[in-house]
């Protein structure tokens, strides 16, 4: 396997994840301790089962891609912590939405 940010195979599981709930991730950004998403996901999809689903996902596979390096980051046992922030954009530009994550710094 090439070598891979992080961040970058994150992004990639959490992609799949999405296409799994037909869902598409648009954007993917954020800082040193959480990430940013913007996603575009049909209405039958209730947003909870969707976030434990790229959390439980992406941790997983994280945790076995690169065991010696999130150890660190890893916080009480969890590469996740178990609150998120979901809001609607629904009335907002796109442009508006994506130039706010790309503003973000890459996580780790």
């Amino acid at each position: 396997m090439r070598f891979l940010s992080v961040a970058t195979r994150c992004e990639e599981i959490m992609r799949k994840v999405c296409e799994d709930f037909e869902a598409e991730l648009k954007e993917f950004n954020g800082e040193k301790d959480h990430v940013h998403l913007l996603v575009h996901y049909p209405p039958k999809v209730a947003v909870s089962r969707l976030v434990n689903s790229l959390k439980g996902v992406s941790a997983r596979r994280i945790r076995q891609e690169f065991t010696g390096r999130v150890n660190q980051a890893i916080m009480h046992g969890h590469l996740w912590s178990p609150s998120y922030l979901s809001a609607s954009c629904g009335g907002a530009p796109l442009s508006i939405i994506r130039t706010y994550i790309e503003q973000q710094q890459r996580p780790l």
